[in-house]
């Protein structure tokens, strides 16, 4: 068995493993943090089909987002239909045999590698030029537009400069799948690509990109407007009352 098989075996299985135990910790801490005050972002839905139709509106047309500022809604578009289609395009390398929209997705793929990388310049344009967004980012907002830059820099290098065998490197997939190792195709470009997502599997727990689960979570935005009507009370506040805590 080549050696860069298992290590990059071992750094796969250890990257998905700490995405899915980190991603899914910092969900269950979201799920269980309080929310003591009733502060949904005005004009908010007064229905909880409303507040659904809202959240839905934000994860598919960001909608808050391009009301703020549409040269950023336009990249940020472009990067997350991009990367959507891309991962979706990937399919075909954990699947066998292939589901007929898996197969029918690929052409569009290709243009998704490239909306990806569009967007994603776009973005790091705006951190780099526009002064008051410069002031507010730190390192790490550098750090993981240039991780996924490198990845989709890479993967799409493989895809017209530097292909691999594919045919290989889908069985070393599979193979992880079933703990059955297959060997790697040595390609140092594939190498570094694999790393680069290895990198952001591991990071992704720890980094601004949970706003993708956070979404969900956010009191502004899955909050009915409807404290006239109503009491909020936090779960915590709740018990404390039936608990016959005076007021401090």
């Amino acid at each position: 068995m080549p050696v860069e098989t298992v290590i990059y075996a071992l750094l796969l299985y250890a990257a998905t493993a700490t995405f899915v135990v980190g991603t899914s910790y910092r969900i269950f801490t979201y799920a269980r943090t309080p929310v003591p005050l009733k502060i949904p972002t005005t004009p908010a839905p007064v229905t909880r089909i409303g507040v659904a139709l809202r959240i839905a509106r934000e994860i598919t047309l960001f909608e808050s987002l391009f009301k703020a500022s549409k040269w950023t809604w336009i990249f940020a578009a472009l990067f997350h239909l991009g990367l959507l289609l891309e991962l979706l395009r990937h399919l075909r390398y954990f699947l066998q045999p292939l589901w007929t929209w898996v197969t029918l997705v690929q052409p569009f793929g290709v243009l998704g590698g490239a909306a990806m990388l569009a967007g994603l310049t776009g973005l790091l344009g705006r951190r780099l030029l526009v002064a008051r967004v410069r002031y507010v980012s730190h390192a790490s907002d550098y750090l993981m537009l240039i991780l996924l830059l490198g990845i989709g820099v890479s993967g799409f290098s493989l895809e017209w400069f530097d292909r691999t065998d594919i045919v290989s490197f889908k069985m070393f997939v599979l193979g992880l799948e079933y703990l059955d190792w297959q060997p790697l195709p040595g390609n140092p470009l594939l190498l570094v690509h694999l790393t680069l997502v290895a990198g952001l599997l591991i990071v992704f727990p720890f980094s601004k990109l949970l706003h993708a689960p956070g979404v969900f979570f956010s009191p502004t935005r899955n909050q009915v407007d409807d404290a006239r009507e109503r009491r909020h009370l936090a779960p915590w506040a709740a018990r404390l009352e039936r608990g016959g805590v005076g007021e401090v």
